[in-house]
């Protein structure tokens, strides 16, 4: 036999090839062998501080997680306002195309702050809900450009030490108690439970979804970090639900077919530019049927106009284009009276179906994921609700409040969704946040206003708080199933989010916050550390932290909280599990003593 070089191969040469090929095929099964134990063994630990720490902890012999205990500093007093996503110290690193500076744009991992944000100077606790819907305390959000600015609109007034707020907004300056009356003239859906969750974009300081409340409305307020200074921190501090963000270039964190309503009351956004995507962006987060209501300009032009520092025939050709952008996306006017102009997304899906393949805006393709909003860009194209969902439009899911606990359709999407499921985990948090109320005494009673549940499935936690004087900010992992049209369909209100990044929210606007088994899941993406220091970030003073998790890591949360100054006891679950413990923390009140930049 000859080799390749056309030399001869010798019986010697043979010899050493078989033991060769015996001996790569045994390595061969021996690497393959290895490979599966290491890959059936790697998704149980996670890198720590350094350390190997099991992921998903099921054993009650496994020890406890243990790090050393370290003192976190305090960030020097120009911080007090720190929101690490949406720094103004950065906004020179962006664009501002689009505002896309107002984006988030979070520090990267070596900018990031390993330090303790302070309080301003005299923070005292916040005033408790009814009352602090009316008025806060000043020196807990000291800022007074909208005073000065909007003093003749009546957003709010300083007086002696608090900040009033009389209701008033840029189009209602007389009061948002007859502006929503003469909306709820317009739309009696407002008034029977058939719409309950809301949208409020450029919120303001969020009278209008303060005063929905009284209504049965829950309402989000969204709104960027910009010249107004602190809106959303001022809508928090009352007791709000109220959210930073900008539609800009990216989806708003929502999934699709959410909103039952949505407001903009001279929000200032420029619906009809850029192909419309700011437009499309309300019509893919509102629900079938669902109700967009406008008033600013270009709405009542015909006596408006001489205020805006426009010309009329600018602002009738700005209706046109605003006509016939919602005539191509299926919206129909609905009603509209004096400054209130009011549309409505077709119920059904006979208009999408009859729009010609080269009309503009497009119908998006299939490569688009609808609920994908987590850093997604927007596209402008229509988002057409799924045909398989005939239960999710606004005519025919349930009235508020059977909504609440009625199975969500769109829980088919879920995997292992099922109506029994959904049940299941309604009765198991009403029997968890019963016996969380025996460990924090203060939950269910007008110490506790603003509430975030983490990492929620259904919207459990939220649910079984429904009758308390609370309101529930439900937190769906960006990498986890995506649940949260179920939140959304049952009359909650919620947000993706992704907890290896800052939320985007203002310091100390949350009362207590709620983890079930975070770190278990997010361990392997997500550094402890940097998890509980923007914790401590958004938690209130004297604030609870309800942390459920593997006894596994347990340890090591009570250490590093300790070097946030917080104190937690260890706590029983209901069912006494070995393998699971519930930490009650509480973080304490603490004025800076650090005036430099760090």
């Amino acid at each position: 036999m000859n080799n390749k070089d056309g030399k001869s191969v010798t019986q010697a040469d043979k010899s050493r090839i078989i033991p060769m090929a015996i001996i790569f095929v045994v390595l061969c099964g021996f690497s393959f062998y290895m490979g599966i134990i290491f890959c059936s063994e790697k998704d149980k630990f996670v890198s720590i501080y350094s350390q190997k720490a099991i992921d998903s902890p099921n054993e009650s012999s496994i020890s406890s997680l243990q790090i050393k205990y370290a003192s976190f500093p305090e960030c020097s007093i120009d911080y007090q306002d720190y929101t690490p996503c949406t720094d103004p110290r950065r906004w020179k690193k962006y664009g501002s195309y689009r505002l896309t500076l107002l984006e988030r744009h979070c520090p990267p991992k070596f900018e990031r702050k390993e330090c303790l944000v302070p309080p301003p100077n005299d923070y005292k606790p916040p005033i408790k809900w009814p009352k602090s819907r009316d008025e806060c305390w000043y020196r807990n959000v000291p800022y007074d450009w909208i005073n000065k600015q909007k003093s003749n609109q009546r957003w709010l007034k300083k007086e002696g030490e608090k900040f009033i707020f009389p209701g008033g907004g840029t189009m209602f300056p007389s009061g948002v108690g007859k502006y929503v009356d003469l909306m709820q003239d317009l739309i009696p859906e407002m008034k029977d439970g058939t719409i309950r969750t809301a949208i409020d974009t450029g919120c303001g300081v969020a009278s209008w979804g303060g005063h929905l409340l009284d209504r049965g409305i829950l309402t989000l307020s969204l709104a960027p970090r910009d010249n107004h200074e602190a809106q959303v921190q001022f809508a928090l501090e009352r007791g709000i639900p109220a959210i930073l963000g900008v539609i800009s270039t990216q989806r708003l964190p929502f999934p699709s077919n959410s909103f039952d309503m949505a407001h903009c009351s001279r929000c200032l956004i420029p619906w009809t530019e850029f192909g419309g995507v700011y437009l499309l962006e309300i019509h893919r987060i509102l629900r079938p049927g669902g109700f967009w209501v406008l008033s600013g300009p270009p709405i009542n032009y015909e006596r408006r106009w001489r205020g805006w520092n426009t010309t009329i025939e600018a602002q009738r050709s700005d209706y046109k284009k605003l006509q016939e952008l919602l005539t191509s996306l299926c919206f129909k006017m609905y009603k509209k009276k004096g400054d209130i102009a009011v549309w409505q997304k077709s119920p059904d899906n006979n208009c999408y179906n009859e729009l010609a393949r080269d009309t503009y805006p497009p119908k998006c393709d299939d490569s688009l994921e609808p609920d994908s909003a987590w850093y997604t860009p927007l596209r402008a194209c229509i988002v057409v609700p799924d045909t398989k969902f005939k239960k999710s439009g606004l005519s025919s899911i349930s009235k508020w409040p059977e909504r609440l606990h009625v199975t969500p359709e769109r829980i088919s999407m879920v995997h292992h969704g099922s109506a029994s499921a959904f049940k299941h985990d309604d009765g198991k948090w009403n029997k968890q946040t019963a016996y969380y109320k025996k460990l924090i005494p203060d939950l269910g009673t007008d110490k506790i206003r603003n509430i975030m549940d983490m990492n929620t499935v259904y919207g459990g936690f939220a649910a079984a708080l429904i009758n308390d004087p609370v309101w529930v900010m439900n937190v769906v992992s960006s990498y986890a199933p995506n649940t949260l049209p179920v939140v959304f369909d049952r009359g909650l209100i919620g947000t993706f989010h992704d907890w290896c990044e800052a939320f985007s929210t203002y310091p100390r606007t949350y009362d207590l916050l709620h983890l079930d088994r975070l770190f278990t899941a997010e361990s392997n993406r997500c550094e402890m550390k940097y998890v509980l220091l923007e914790m401590d970030r958004i938690l209130r003073p004297w604030g609870y932290a309800i942390i459920r998790e593997s006894s596994y890591f347990t340890d090591a949360i009570t250490t590093i909280a300790k070097g946030m100054r917080w104190e937690c006891r260890k706590e029983d679950t209901e069912n006494h599990s070995d393998i699971q413990k519930i930490l009650i923390c509480q973080k304490k009140l603490w004025y800076s003593s650090n005036q430099s930049s760090r």
